[in-house]
């Protein structure tokens, strides 16, 4: 004869194991679709910064002392007046959502781009006023040097001086203060030391991996 409890306690011990299979590939699932959704949604938040077009309209720069520098698209401005310091870069946000720049650092570029290393983000210098660049719009990135006793300032003078190239690592986020980026772009002098050619070299991810 059957033993019907036996069956009964298999059968519901069957039933359960199915649900707890079906309730785990539900989860499963629903996490996925989490996942992606937040993908897409730091992708439409997460700005890319790169140069200007050369035929992107100038970019005319307002410094505290009142002065004036205007630079054009695809260039950035290296000037000395009252032994100051003032770095321009005219950029374009190449991503979905709006770029916050927070900070920049300075150097006298090397001969290979192998030779820079990303700075921690406590190494960078804080931007005096908000510089905000919409998607897909054009904007720009401004840094000045004004005391003497900086240990960038040496070594700037003396590079701009000689005709060499510069190179300036930016930080910057989205609008939310997320998604935390460092570009490192170079400015090299034209023959005429009328305006400086800019490029970007990399681009380090804070908060996500990195592209490489």
């Amino acid at each position: 004869m059957s033993n019907w409890s036996t069956i009964s306690s298999l059968a519901t011990a069957g039933g359960t194991l199915v649900l707890a299979i079906a309730t785990f590939s539900s989860v499963r699932s629903a996490n996925r679709a989490a996942r992606t959704a937040e993908r897409a949604f730091q992708v439409a938040l997460r700005p890319v910064l790169m140069p200007s077009r050369l035929q992107d309209p100038p970019e005319k720069v307002m410094w505290k002392e009142g002065r004036w520098t205007q630079v054009g698209g695809g260039r950035g401005a290296v000037e000395q007046t009252d032994d100051n310091i003032y770095l321009v870069i005219s950029l374009r946000n190449a991503g979905a959502g709006i770029a916050v720049i927070q900070g920049w650092r300075a150097t006298a570029a090397p001969d290979t781009a192998g030779d820079l290393h990303r700075p921690e983000p406590d190494d960078f210098r804080r931007q005096l006023r908000d510089l905000y660049i919409a998607p897909g719009d054009c904007g720009f990135w401004q840094g000045a040097i004004r005391d003497h006793d900086d240990a960038s300032y040496t070594e700037l003078r003396d590079t701009i001086a000689a005709g060499g190239r510069l190179a300036v690592f930016v930080l910057y986020s989205d609008h939310e203060g997320g998604q935390r980026t460092i570009t490192l772009f170079s400015l090299t002098p034209t023959h005429d030391d009328s305006a400086w050619l800019t490029s970007v070299i990399r681009h380090w991810n804070l908060d996500r991996a990195d592209p490489r």
